[in-house]
């Protein structure tokens, strides 16, 4: 049974409502981590919690449940001159482009170009998946 701590060995996916995959082992070799050491997301480990080794499940995710829903506040304009000092400056940005910015005190944070203006930039800093429900399946191989 997994709790928090134990040592799994699993395939999982993460995809769209729609089943178009985001990210999945299930073609690859399976993934082998510790649970609560944030090597997946919180709410997917909770999913995990309780299962038994050989355990199949697919969980339905609301936005709540997943990546939270999207948040109009995290639409912000940036300007160009911020953008240059805060990102690649050499840089050709097009609209879709997802951009990795230095933040304050030394981290790193991304958002995805909305539009580009002729002096300010519009970023979406919602994580990709905000808003959206997905489905989270899991097959336990073996937990130790």
């Amino acid at each position: 049974m997994i709790n928090q701590g134990s040592f799994l060995t699993l395939h999982y996916r993460l995809s769209s409502q729609q089943g178009e995959s985001i990210v999945s082992t299930f073609e690859e070799n399976p993934a082998t981590l510790q649970i609560g050491l944030g090597q997946l997301a919180p709410f997917l480990e909770q999913c995990l919690i309780g299962l038994a080794e050989g355990a199949h499940q697919t969980f339905d995710l609301s936005p709540e449940q997943a990546f939270g829903p999207r948040n109009p506040d995290l639409l912000q304009r940036v300007s160009l001159a911020t953008l240059r000092e805060n990102s690649n400056a050499d840089e050709d940005y097009t609209v879709g482009d997802l951009v990795d910015f230095a933040a304050p005190g030394g981290g790193r944070f991304a958002g995805v170009l909305r539009e580009m203006g002729e002096h300010d930039a519009l970023f979406d800093f919602n994580h990709p998946l905000a808003g959206q429900h997905v489905k989270f399946e899991v097959r336990i191989i073996g937990v130790m």
